[in-house]
């Protein structure tokens, strides 16, 4: 398989590139290699080439997206029909006929119709009819976040209508030559200014570019093709997910007739009572009595493994910051885990015995000594 070339490299343009640099380069090309201007034997692969490139880069989402990953990356998100899909070509459309081209439906039976599926389904040929995305939301613990989890999901959405297959005819019934364009599946429209003619042919809005309309539409579904389902599926949701993060599960979305949508799962991860999560470190507090924090020694503090065992130095001042080195979250899609960062705070006593004030008093006369020997140099 061949290696693709760079996008910006076939528009011949810079990666920061702005957007009007983007379409005019990609006029010059096109119209340079537009197979009914260029007769050469590569001019129609150059052409597809340099369109794509443009599909791509002239879509903000896409093309951050391509210069985030590069080919290898993009190419696992989008398929070529994908790329075509949403791209929009309307501003070439009268460029390319004022120069005697057909834009995207004539030289070889229509390439672009043939070679993309439609880009977009508004070129000659059938409308191309994509079910609608779809979004749900669930919601975990931050130990299941930590972990990976499976999770029931239940949601409501349109499938092929069981009687007809989809079609929206009634079983056994025949379709009809579609009477807003005899059957050509297209429709012209014609604009005059002064002497001149312009003629625009487009999509039949009747038919959707079939030709034909159904003669006696489905008892089940009203013609429409489709029929509500209550669908419960088991989503994976791996692990170190942060919450609002979404899931993309292809082909589980609305019904249409060229493929069905997706369907994006939110996940929320639920707040927990001992741990704040900052990207992919966890934060929590310790408590401490004032003569650990003197004395130093070792504590335990709880981790979402576990507890743990913390070394306190001696001479410990509140809210020191301890790091636990991996006991955070799973780095999403980085291997490795964050730390838990652990905060001292410093009990004091509110009732003393007599005895423990009697200590205390003790301590602070000498740390008073200590430090009149300090300032006089004794």
């Amino acid at each position: 398989m061949a290696t693709k070339r760079d996008y910006y490299d076939v528009l011949g343009i810079p990666k920061g590139a702005s957007m009007d640099q983007i379409k005019q380069a990609y006029r010059k090309l096109a119209l340079q290699y537009h197979p009914d201007r260029n007769k050469a034997p590569d001019a129609a692969e150059r052409f597809k080439e340099i369109s794509e490139a443009y599909a791509v880069l002239s879509d903000e989402k896409k093309r951050e997206q391509y210069d985030q990953y590069g080919h290898a990356g993009f190419d696992q998100m989008y398929t070529q029909e994908d790329i075509f899909r949403s791209a929009d070509f309307t501003d070439f459309e009268d460029v390319f006929r004022s120069f005697g081209m057909d834009p995207f439906g004539g030289f070889g039976g229509g390439m672009f119709q043939g070679m993309f599926g439609g880009m977009g389904g508004r070129r000659s040929g059938r409308m191309r009819e994509y079910g609608a995305d779809l979004e749900t939301a669930v919601e975990i613990t931050l130990e299941e976040a930590a972990k990976g989890v499976k999770k029931d999901v239940s949601y409501h959405r349109s499938k092929a209508c069981t009687r007809c297959n989809g079609s929206g005819s009634e079983p056994g019934s025949s379709r009809k030559t579609c009477p807003a364009c005899n059957g050509r599946g297209q429709v012209q429209q014609a604009r005059r200014a002064g002497p001149m003619a312009f003629y625009t042919v487009t999509t039949c809005g009747k038919c959707r570019g079939e030709g034909s309309i159904v003669e006696k539409p489905c008892k089940s579904c009203g013609g429409s093709g489709k029929a509500s389902s209550n669908e419960h599926i088991k989503v994976n949701i791996p692990p170190g997910v942060q919450s609002g993060m979404r899931l993309h599960l292809e082909g589980l979305g609305e019904y249409g007739r060229d493929g069905p949508g997706g369907l994006f799962v939110r996940v929320y991860v639920k707040q927990h009572s001992l741990f704040e999560r900052r990207n992919d470190d966890l934060h929590t507090d310790a408590r401490i009595s004032f003569a650990r924090a003197a004395l130093g020694g070792e504590i335990e503090v709880p981790t979402l493994s576990g507890n743990a065992k913390l070394h306190i130095p001696a001479g410990t001042e509140s809210h020191t910051v301890f790091r636990l080195k991996g006991e955070g979250m799973p780095r999403l899609g980085r291997g490795g885990k964050g730390d838990e960062m652990v905060r001292v705070l410093i009990d004091v006593p509110k009732k003393l015995s007599q005895q423990q004030r009697k200590l205390l008093e003790e301590l602070d006369g000498e740390n008073k000594e200590e430090k009149k020997k300090g300032l006089f140099g004794l």
